[in-house]
């Protein structure tokens, strides 16, 4: 048996590792994990992931939970070009210290807008309030500014001058909100020069492949939704909701 990835490309760290996995031409099968339908709760998957939880790796009887381990076993299993995580010291604890902020931050901020811009009002039939909204995307417009300022600075890449997993791990992040119709890109000329270098250095076309799902997310109707998903997902959006 090979390595295995269950992934479902909507989800932001599945992405990344497609992206990465595909680009150093790791070989792997695709194993696709569709949450809209609740397979990630199968028993099925549970043997692989008891987390119920995606992505998650397969290779022999070998089984990994964490997009962040699994990039690293990934790299390390691989030997891919040291840039993706350097063995130089200070380098690499630049991407370790990307990757240990961005969870709560980037990743956390950017998937709230996306969730309470497209998943809430498709469950609830009612969009956002406005002071509702213009309060998640004020919270991401503060971690966007930290991570422009402290991460980026006036460095071709966050680690210097090569793209590392640090960047992937951030761009497919910030792209969630942007399948989400708001263009965090387009009035930050920077973060968007930041943006045309990390797709190019993983190839533009790999990049679009992994996304095309995610930036057509607007045709998602709650039909497509497993209706045992359907009042865990309103409930869940609607307490995040309030907390604004």
């Amino acid at each position: 048996m090979g390595l295995e990835l269950y992934l479902d490309l909507l989800s932001q760290p599945c992405r990344a590792l497609y992206i990465f996995a595909r680009s150093n031409g790791i070989p792997f099968e695709f194993k696709q994990v569709e949450l809209m339908k609740g397979q990630h709760r199968t028993e099925e998957f549970q043997k692989v992931n008891v987390l119920m939880k995606v992505p998650a790796l397969r290779d022999g009887s070998f089984t990994l939970a964490e997009s962040i381990a699994i990039l690293l076993y990934l790299a390390r299993k691989f030997k891919t070009p040291d840039h993706w995580y350097p063995s130089d010291l200070q380098k690499r604890a630049r991407v370790d210290e990307y990757l240990s902020w961005q969870h709560v931050n980037i990743r956390g901020k950017g998937s709230k807008l996306f969730l309470m811009k497209v998943l809430l009002p498709l469950l609830t039939g009612q969009p956002l309030p406005p002071e509702k909204l213009e309060s998640v995307t004020e919270e991401l417009n503060i971690v966007l500014k930290q991570f422009e300022e402290k991460f980026l600075q006036d460095k071709p890449f966050i680690a210097g001058s090569e793209v590392s997993l640090a960047d992937l791990v951030a761009l497919v992040e910030l792209m969630q909100p942007v399948g989400a119709g708001y263009n965090l890109f387009e009035e930050r000329p920077k973060l968007a020069e930041w943006r045309r270098r990390v797709e190019e250095a993983v190839g533009k076309q790999l990049f679009q492949e992994a996304h095309e799902g995610i930036l057509n997310v607007k045709n998602l109707t709650a039909d497509k939704i497993a209706p045992e998903l359907l009042e865990h997902f309103k409930h869940q959006l609607l307490k995040q909701a309030s907390q604004n």
